[in-house]
């Protein structure tokens, strides 16, 4: 059910039961809860019945919807589901009565409301520096379904990062998404149903986020949940225009909160209430920040203006003129002493809080700085109209300029630890940077997808992931199979090497021997032929001796000792024969024997070298194959660690999440309705 517009055409300013209300109740309750019926001990017909409650006690708390009986009824977050037996109250006017509630459950537009307590007491009794004692604040089993879900992306109204922690908030239509900084996944979904985030801020010890924003036109809200379990503690502000700036104090006592309307309210976080309005703007209020410490309040607007107050009395403490057009965005440095603003007039500018003084301008981005945000070492991040994401030293040293976005860069800021740096554009694209090398590492979205379409996408990715490792798996086998043939293959050359090395060492082994018996045969050749001439003269003289003895004998054959000379000669001319021949012999041998080699030896010395050839032929047959076979089985290494890797890592990964989606999805009963919308 709309909220019904004025006679201009413009909405009402205030949900009232009279209104709004009554008419819901009319057409889904009266039937158990009217005139003629007190189903429960419960009418809803007027609002004096309302507020009085049911037999078992009141079932409204104004300014607490989420505590009030009636809206956990209608809403189906508590049984007995109301409407009995039936579907939940349609979106819109469900969100009709939780607004209601949440201003105080008016009876008309001329009813002063009481709005209920927050519902822990957020004040801190100190303001600690640097970072809080224990683990840093993470979200824990948050919804992570979208509440809206666009057709197209929107552009990026608001993002912040948690000092401590590594998480990011998305602004988004209806909601605000909660990403893990360092994995990039969506850990939590809170919703938003005042409209459009236009400012997000976490609290400076991270265990709070606050949003801004609302319904252009129409209203405006500042809420805060708690970061751990997402539960909307305290809504302030019943603004005419949606809120575009907001921050709570480092305290947590005050909230402050701007917009259209140029005036700064102050509420305090103990009841939600009204403290003081600062009414010096004279354009838009379009950014504020608390100090570190609390003390000090910056805040712009879209005339140029920049000023410093006095956080807790709102005293003016600088007017600081330098811009020349809207001042966009302020940030303070950890410390607290500077402050850094930038502008559509292009510029950054650094003031110190002592005097007031400007200390640092400098040209940013042409066309106008959209966005600025320190880190804990006095790092600037800055975007803007040139579609540029720029990383500056406390200096205002540019240090990187980071890949340009499609369109308007509007929003930035680093994470927790100032390792990365997040920024978003008019299209709605979020990039994740690596800050020391200015790689993207990943994109968010501010339009996340459903549970059932993140579980497809998984499905999906489960399927391409086991498609490419029953690949690898082939591709291993492929390789394994090849790693063996090349073993083969550098085991038959081995062998082959063996065999050609055996025929070497007999080819210059016998080569050797020839070489030795030619070497031999030729040295003692001569000595031989020396000994065969001296033989043949031997016989020579043994011969002519005897054939002188033998006429002695014969004329004086009575003489027996010349008999026996000559018996005695001619035993020693035979055996001087003897020598001859053999001395003969061994020339003849040793002929043979040079006459061989020397026949022999060329062939010899060819068949050394052929084999020798053989030799170094299979070495190098040998060494290309060792290297094939060394890649090959590296390759077959490589490819059964990829599968295994791929196994361990990422198709269990896959696997995992894809079961994680359907645990998720099975466990959201009934499931949520997520509102389809086209866009802004």
């Amino acid at each position: 059910m709309p909220v019904p517009a004025n006679a201009a055409g413009k909405p009402a300013k205030k949900i009232t039961y009279d209104d709004n209300i009554v008419a819901i109740f009319r057409d889904k309750c009266f039937a158990c809860h009217g005139q003629d019926r007190k189903s429960g001990g419960l009418r809803l017909n007027n609002y004096t019945s309302v507020r009085a409650g049911s037999s078992s006690g009141e079932v409204i708390k104004p300014g607490d919807p989420d505590g009030s009986l009636l809206y956990k009824l209608v809403s189906h977050q508590q049984e007995p589901f109301m409407p009995p037996k039936s579907p939940p109250l349609p979106k819109e006017s469900l969100e009709l009565i939780r607004i209601w509630i949440e201003n105080g459950a008016p009876e008309n537009s001329g009813s002063k409301v009481a709005v209920s307590k927050p519902k822990y007491n957020l004040s801190l009794t100190s303001v600690a520096k640097g970072r809080p004692a224990g683990p840093p604040p993470m979200p824990h089993n948050l919804p992570t379904e979208p509440i809206v879900q666009t057709t197209r992306a929107n552009a990026i109204t608001a993002i912040a990062s948690s000092p401590w922690a590594p998480l990011i908030a998305i602004a988004g239509e209806g909601q605000v998404s909660l990403y893990n900084s360092d994995t990039l996944e969506l850990v939590g979904v809170l919703p938003f149903p005042e409209g459009i985030p236009y400012v997000l801020k976490f609290s400076r010890n991270g265990s709070l986020l606050l949003a801004g924003g609302g319904i252009g036109g129409k209203s405006g809200r500042v809420v805060v949940w708690k970061v751990t379990t997402g539960e909307r503690v305290i809504a302030v502000g019943e603004e005419t225009d949606a809120v575009l700036a907001a921050d709570i104090s480092a305290d947590q006592t005050q909230i402050a909160l701007g917009g259209p309307s140029k005036m700064i309210r102050i509420y305090s976080t103990k009841d939600g209430k009204l403290i003081r309005e600062i009414k010096k703007h004279t354009d838009w209020v379009l950014s504020l920040e608390y100090s570190p410490d609390g003390v000090l309040l910056a805040t712009t607007d879209r005339n140029g203006g920049l000023f410093v107050w006095e956080a807790f009395t709102g005293r003016e403490y600088f007017s600081l003129r330098g811009h020349t057009a809207a001042v966009t965005d302020v940030s303070w440095r950890p410390d607290g002493n500077v402050l850094a603003s930038c502008s559509e007039d292009g510029t950054i500018h650094l003031w110190e809080m002592e005097n007031g003084n400007q200390i640092k301008a400098w040209g940013a981005h042409g066309g106008g700085v959209e966005s600025i945000a320190y880190t804990h070492d006095g790092r600037l991040v800055s975007c803007g109209r040139d579609h540029i994401t720029k990383i500056w030293d406390g200096n205002g040293g540019q240090q990187r300029a980071l890949d340009a976005f499609a369109d308007i860069a509007l929003r930035t800021t680093f994470t927790h630890d100032g390792k990365r740096v997040i920024a978003g554009d008019w299209t709605g694209a979020i990039h994740v940077w690596d800050a020391a090398t200015g790689k993207q590492v990943g994109s968010l979205r501010a339009n996340p997808p459903t549970l059932a379409e993140r579980l497809e996408l998984a499905h999906k990715e489960l399927e391409t992931r086991k498609a490419a490792y029953e690949q690898m798996v082939k591709a291993a086998a492929a390789s394994q199979a090849a790693a063996l043939r090349a073993t083969a293959e550098l085991t038959a050359a081995q062998q082959d090497l063996s065999a050609k090395m055996a025929l070497h060492q007999a080819a210059q082994t016998a080569l050797a021997k020839l070489q030795n018996d030619l070497k031999q045969a030729t040295a003692a050749l001569p000595g031989a032929q020396a000994k065969v001439t001296a033989k043949q003269a031997k016989v020579a003289a043994f011969a002519e001796a005897y054939a002188r003895i033998q006429a002695a004998a014969d004329k004086a054959k009575d003489n027996k000792e010349l008999g026996t000379e000559v018996q005695q000669m001619q035993k020693l001319r035979e055996q001087a024969a003897t020598e001859l021949t053999a001395a003969q012999k061994a020339v003849a041998t040793l002929g043979t024997t040079r006459k061989t080699a020397t026949d022999h030896l060329p062939a010899a010395q060819k068949a050394a070298a052929l084999t020798g050839a053989d030799v170094q032929a299979v070495q190098k047959t040998v060494v290309a194959r060792t290297q094939v076979a060394q890649k090959a089985s590296a390759k077959a290494n490589e490819d059964k660690l990829a599968v295994t890797r791929a196994a361990a890592a990422g198709l269990a990964a896959a696997n995992s999440l894809a079961e994680k989606w359907n645990a998720v999805l099975a466990a959201s009963k009934p499931p949520q309705k997520v509102t389809a919308r086209a866009g802004r």
